[in-house]
């Protein structure tokens, strides 16, 4: 049973950072691209940040460019999003999400398993 649990939210100030991580289960972790998505109050679930099974290749939404950085540990089995510079615009639930085979890193519907989320809140 393929599992994903994030860690790592919690409630922070505007310039703050954090480090969430994906751990990852059930899965031949080395071979999944990984994404992170995030969801905010009365919003829809956007794309955030997302890497290639070799972690060779990265990709990131514009709110995320130059503040947030992705990496994984295929030793570990665990991604990670560091997140700098922090806003209460960032505010949400984030969610790893992993692919075996993908297209498009920011569309939600290519992922195959995702992550229960993990709850940023971060206060002006």
């Amino acid at each position: 049973q393929v599992q994903l649990v994030e860690s790592g939210g919690g409630l922070v100030q505007a310039g703050g950072s954090l480090r969430l991580s994906c751990a990852a289960s059930g899965l031949t972790f080395s071979t999944y691209s990984m994404g992170w998505f995030r969801q905010a109050p009365g919003k829809e679930r956007e794309f955030v940040a997302a890497i290639s099974w070799s972690g060779g290749k990265t990709r990131y939404s514009n709110s995320g460019e130059g503040r947030f950085t992705i990496s994984r540990d295929n030793a570990k089995d665990t991604a990670y999003l560091q997140m700098n510079s922090l806003k209460a615009e960032d505010t949400a639930v984030y969610y790893c999400a992993a692919v075996l085979s993908i297209l498009d890193p920011s569309k939600e519907s290519e992922y195959d398993y995702w992550g229960q989320g993990t709850q940023v809140t971060v206060s002006s």
